[in-house]
């Protein structure tokens, strides 16, 4: 099979859950994934189940765990290099068919580190490897290289009428 490069972005919900989506899709056909969430340091519903109930899937988070709406800490960007590391190292192990970056783009937004980063993991990418990429903010180079981009658009949601996080539905 045939691998490509996917990115999923927008200021509307769902990027993650699309590439969740699709995960559920390639372990039921039998493949095997990896996914790496950058920014990201909790114990949301998604990482409770796949551990328990997904062998296939490997699932690693990079962050820790808050928005960064700041000049990034050092901490901040190793965990993100370390991240990258990690992605790069599974996408061309053999091991995996399919890698999702999680949030990846909002790491370039947040300056963890350029967008030529993920342009090489392009670049890198076996030919029979899916590779998608999440987040808000795009950047307009790699949705260049993609060969397939959805942007999510809000039209309404109920977070502006005071509704945080619930779980099981946002986390």
């Amino acid at each position: 099979m045939n691998g490509y490069v996917q990115v999923y972005t927008g200021n509307g919900k769902g990027k993650t859950t699309a590439a969740l989506g699709l995960t559920m899709r390639a372990v039921g056909a039998g493949l095997r994934v990896y996914i790496g969430q950058f920014i990201k340091n909790s114990d949301c519903s998604e990482v409770t189940y796949i551990s328990k109930n997904l062998p296939d899937v490997t699932m690693e988070q990079y962050g820790q765990g808050f928005f960064i709406k700041q000049d990034p800490t050092e901490e901040d960007i190793q965990l993100a290099e370390d991240g990258l590391w990690k992605l790069r190292h599974a996408m061309t192990s053999g091991k995996y068919d399919m890698i999702i970056a999680d949030e990846a783009n909002c790491a370039v937004t947040a300056n963890l580190f350029p967008v030529k980063k993920l342009l090489e993991l392009i670049d890198e990418k076996p030919d029979n490897v899916e590779l998608i990429f999440t987040g808000r903010g795009a950047n307009q180079q790699l949705i260049d290289r993609a060969d397939l981009v959805t942007e999510m658009k809000m039209i309404k949601h109920y977070y502006d009428d005071g509704v945080t996080a619930r779980k099981g539905i946002e986390n």
